[in-house]
């Protein structure tokens, strides 16, 4: 019912876009790129001459335990170097994106790959970047993140994805409660004229001197490489540079108004093409041959050990 509801409110969103004027959509987006980018600058007055790079640092794979993804961590990779990316974090739901031969791969091609985690903590997502798998299990609630970031101190880095959209496990006004746990707070690929919860993010981040931070949370391959954050390279690629960068605010956002076809084509993948290809996957895995007369039981052997603390959503985050 939740499903059929958040659809009928997207395909409203959406057919309402497809008759406002298209000068007052510019208009729009005029008042985002000045209110946002506007914030940006002042953020990013400190920012040296030195070559910029690009970082995306909530991406999705098919390692995923939650989401049925379609391409796989070498096709991000070579997508990476050809759109000139040199800074990543696959970001599975609940689970830490932990394969070395990945790491080893992005490393020979020039990019920082960052072990990092979308974990839900009493029903909201959180970005955790330089993450081990341990650690990312011993989360249940804001508090135990708290502790977390006092032991680990600067070398980790939690962003706030999605903050304000009614889909996913958007941590809404709930932000504002537990803002001490957040370095920063994602600027969402999803946007388009009136349809723009990044606004709210904006000014939260603005009261709250927080950095905004691009990105694709891709979970099609081609949706990968538009929108993103951008750096002065550091002297040296490591994760505390990296971060060090964000807190200061040496940063540029890219992040263009989705077009018609994109928002047709997230309203298809969100509410048609992604839930049936869960479903297949689920049928898929508890498929049980038949062997005179007994059924066999799946194995769990390999299954991610999901976070508990998980609630159930309805949309793709």
């Amino acid at each position: 019912m939740a499903s059929l509801v958040s659809f009928l409110f997207l395909l409203l969103i959406f057919l309402s876009l497809a008759v406002v004027p298209e000068n007052q959509i510019q208009r729009e987006h005029e008042h985002d790129r000045h209110e946002i980018c506007g914030y940006i600058s002042a953020m990013s007055a400190a920012a040296d001459d030195r070559d910029w790079i690009k970082v995306d640092l909530h991406i999705h794979t098919l390692d995923d335990p939650k989401d049925v993804i379609d391409y796989s961590a070498h096709q991000l990779l070579e997508r990476a170097r050809a759109l000139g990316f040199r800074i990543l974090a696959i970001t599975l739901h609940d689970t830490v994106f932990d394969r070395p031969e990945v790491f080893a791969d992005a490393a020979t091609m020039g990019i920082l790959l960052i072990p990092a985690a979308e974990v839900r903590l009493c029903g909201a997502d959180v970005i955790v970047l330089n993450v081990t798998a341990e650690e990312i299990a011993d989360l249940k609630n804001f508090d135990d993140l708290r502790r977390l970031r006092d032991r680990r101190g600067i070398s980790i880095f939690t962003i706030a994805p999605h903050p304000f959209y009614f889909l996913g496990g958007s941590i809404g006004a709930r932000l504002l409660d537990e803002i001490d746990c957040f370095d920063a707070i994602e600027l969402c690929h999803f946007h388009k004229g009136p349809l723009n919860p990044n606004r709210r993010a904006a000014k939260v981040a603005s009261r709250f001197g927080k950095p905004l931070v691009a990105t694709s949370d891709a979970h099609q391959l081609h949706a990968f490489g538009r929108h993103y954050t951008s750096i002065p390279r550091p002297a040296q690629l490591t994760a505390e540079n990296v971060f060090a960068a964000l807190r200061a605010g040496r940063i540029g956002l890219t992040s263009p108004p989705c077009s018609f076809v994109d928002l047709t084509s997230a309203i298809y993948f969100i509410f048609l093409a992604h839930p049936f290809r869960r479903r297949r996957n689920k049928k898929r895995r508890f498929a049980t041959p038949k062997a005179f007369g007994v059924k066999n039981r799946p194995s769990l052997k390999g299954t991610p050990v999901l976070n508990p603390n998980r609630k159930r959503d309805t949309g793709v985050g």
